[in-house]
Parts: C-alpha cells; structure tokens; sequence
C-alpha cells in the first residue's frame, strides 16, 4: 500500500511540473503575441520578414516586457514608419558600437531599476568593464575589442544560468575563442590563438567540456567577467586559491612565495602551467624526469633535497598503500571480513590526500609527519588481512580435517555394521 501511495505521490508531482513547465511556455508565447500585437515595431518587422539575425522571443529583455524601444528609441505605438521612427521621440535606430556600453548601461547601472527584475544583478559592470583589458582598449577607439553584444549577443539574450546563454558555463569557452582563436584578427594583439585547444585538452576543458561539469573553471573563472584582466602576479594564488583552498594557505605561508613574487614568478603557474594544466600527479614532485622541481632546481641544492625526500614520503606511502589494496582483494575473494581494512584504508587514503597536499609547503618535515600517520596506518591494515587470511586457512583447514574423520568414522561403522 505505501509503495503504491508512494508511486500516486510521484506521478502527480510529474504531472504538476509538466504542467508548470508547459504553462510558462504559454506564457511566454501568449505574451509575446500580445506585445506583437501592440508593439508596431515587433509587428511591422515581422510581416515585413525585417526581423534581427537570431531574434528569439524568450529573451530575457523581451520577457520583461522591455522592447525594442528600450535600446533604439522611438515610439512603438505608432503604425506610421515616420511617427514611429521620430528622433523628437529618442529613436537612434541601430546603436553605433562606440555607444553600446553607455546605452547597455542606461539600466544596468541603475539600482532601483534593476531591483524591479532581477535584484542579484550588480549595477557595477559598466565601471567594471572600462576598468578591464577589453574596456580601456575601448576607450582608446580600438574597433575590434569586445564589448557587451559581442559576449551577450544582442536579441537572444538568456540568463546565465540558461543552457542557451553564450555566457552559460559549458559555452563561455566557445564565446571567447570567437575572437581570441583567431589568428588573423589577433594578429595585432601578440597574444597567442591557441588558447582554447590548449584548455579542451587541460584538466579544466575535459572536465567542463567534456564531462559537462559545470562546476569546472571557465575563462571567466580565472579572469574575470566584465572586469577581464590576464591574473598579475599578486593575484595569481588567490585566483587558484579560490577552489583550491589549503594548496594556496600552505604556498603563502613559504619563503617560495616571497622570492617568486620576488622574480615576477606567478605563483602556482610555474609548476602547473596555466591555459594547460594538467591533473595532477606525484611524479610532479621529487627528482624523476617528470618532476617539475628539476625545472630550477639541480643536484646539491637544498631544494633538490627537499624534493627528494618529499617525493620518496609520497612513493612510499603510495606503494605500501597500493600493496595493501591487493591484499584488501584477497581477503574480499575469500569471503572473510573486510570491514575494518576498509575504514583503517580509507584513514590511510586520506592521509595520503593531506601529504599531497602538504606538498605546497615545500617543507619535507611536514609532509613525512602525514606520510608515516598514513604508513602507519596501511600497517595495521595488513595485519588485519594476514588476520582474516590466516583465519580462513585455519578454518579450511579445520573443516578438512572435520571431513576426514567424519569419514574415517563412517567408514568403521560401516565394517562394524556389516
């Protein structure tokens, strides 16, 4: 009875939320018809087939009820072309590109005007956007730089939290490489075009854009939005700090830190890259080909013996660790108990999360204090497999010798039997 009372439960919320669903798409649709109706400027455009390049009638402006008149000026209410296309009545037509931002910024740099629609929206990125790479070329009468239709485009405009947004987390990628994956129209920046490629092929890019997850870091993650400036060299660790808490607490804290910024040395970007970043690995760490340490230092100075040591705490753990594993699978095969190698592994584990992450003190002393807790603890779990693999033999054993004497006796009282 409860699992079917539970079933009725769930098909009626579906059936609520389809209907919610499909009664917003009538909305959405009833009400651009009406604004259709009463918009001469909708209206005439249409008949005409005049309508803009990828106009969408759920657009976030549209929706609001705010319509063409809001940006191109004019009264809307009028039939007549000339009446309606009155200068005396603000129209300016298409807006010329040079005044985009300050006519974007008309309303949204307006408290009280955007309160009305959307209150989590700041009302600073016009200031924020003359303050970025983008708006000071801008103001310096460069032609090609984005400005706000070139990221939001101009008549399909979605929130950023719509999967059709050019500003969605899975498309910004694709919004930025429009223009900074063009190497003709770069060419005069002399910044590189490949930008993209290298970041579909980064940690970030397959986990964004191949894993779909929208949590990953985009462009904007790291640079910024409206106020997009390339990371500076002070800012660099906070940037990665963001996500990655504790590497960026440890890091501050060295005396690496101070004689990077020193060298004008981004912080995290010297061993793990930037566009490019890799996930990472322990071969990083230590004096292997791989390791990124080699990349300053060489053998004899003190931080190639620190390298070494942190990177040998690391193998070492790793190894006894991963051994103890094989062992976890054979107690699992036999059948035996394998609930407390599993909770004393999972301490291990992360006490091998916690040495990776001590890394970035660069202070080897602090990385073994985790390490051996970690080695400690992959000990006591061997023990306890050699416990329940011991304890099945016995217990094979024990039931072979069970049978044969069960047999032994069966077989004498059979001849005594008979």
């Amino acid at each position: 009875m409860k699992s079917l009372l539970l079933k009725k439960i769930l098909l009626l919320l579906m059936i609520i939320l389809f209907g919610l669903q499909l009664n917003s798409k009538i909305i959405y649709g009833q009400h651009f018809s009406q604004l259709s109706q009463k918009d001469q400027c909708i209206k005439c455009h249409m008949e005409g087939e005049m309508m803009p390049k990828n106009f969408n009638e759920s657009d976030i402006h549209l929706q609001a009820g705010l319509s063409c008149v809001g940006c191109h000026g004019g009264d809307s209410t009028k039939d007549d072309v000339e009446a309606a296309m009155n200068p005396l009545k603000g129209y300016i037509g298409v807006p010329s590109r040079e005044k985009i931002p300050q006519l974007c910024g008309k309303c949204h740099t307006k408290i009280d005007f955007m309160r009305k629609y959307q209150p989590r929206i700041t009302t600073d990125q016009l200031s924020q956007y003359y303050s970025s790479v983008h708006g000071k070329k801008f103001r310096q009468n460069d032609k090609k730089v984005a400005e706000c239709v070139n990221c939001h485009t101009a008549h399909s405009i979605f929130p950023a939290s719509d999967p059709r947004s050019s500003v969605y987390s899975l498309n910004v990628p694709k919004t930025c490489r429009k223009c900074h994956s063009n190497s003709v129209y770069m060419k005069e920046y002399a910044i590189p075009t490949d930008q993209f490629e290298v970041y579909s092929l980064s940690v970030h890019g397959e986990a964004l854009l191949k894993k779909k997850d929208i949590g990953a870091p985009a462009c904007n993650d790291c640079h910024g939005n409206h106020g997009a400036t390339p990371p500076g060299i002070a800012s660099v660790s906070y940037i990665c700090g963001s996500c990655h808490i504790n590497n960026m607490e440890f890091f501050k804290q060295t005396r690496m830190a101070r004689a990077f910024e020193g060298l004008n040395f981004h912080g995290c970007e010297q061993c793990h890259g930037y566009h490019s970043i890799q996930k990472a690995s322990d071969t990083f760490v230590g004096v292997s080909e791989s390791s990124v340490c080699l990349k300053c230092h060489v053998s004899g100075d003190k931080g190639f013996q620190a390298a070494q040591e942190i990177g040998n705490q690391i193998t070492t753990l790793v190894n006894v660790y991963n051994a103890t594993q094989m062992k976890l699978l054979e107690v699992q095969k036999k059948g035996m108990n394998d609930e407390e190698i599993n909770f004393t592994l999972q301490e291990a584990k992360q006490n091998l999360i916690q040495s990776r992450t001590l890394v970035h003190t660069f202070d080897p002393d602090k990385v073994s204090i985790k390490s051996q807790e970690g080695i400690t603890k992959v000990k006591n779990a061997i023990e306890l497999a050699e416990k329940e693999i011991d304890e099945y033999y016995t217990r094979r054993n024990g039931f072979a010798a069970a049978t044969l004497a069960f047999l032994v006796l069966a077989i004498a009282l059979y001849f005594k039997i008979k």
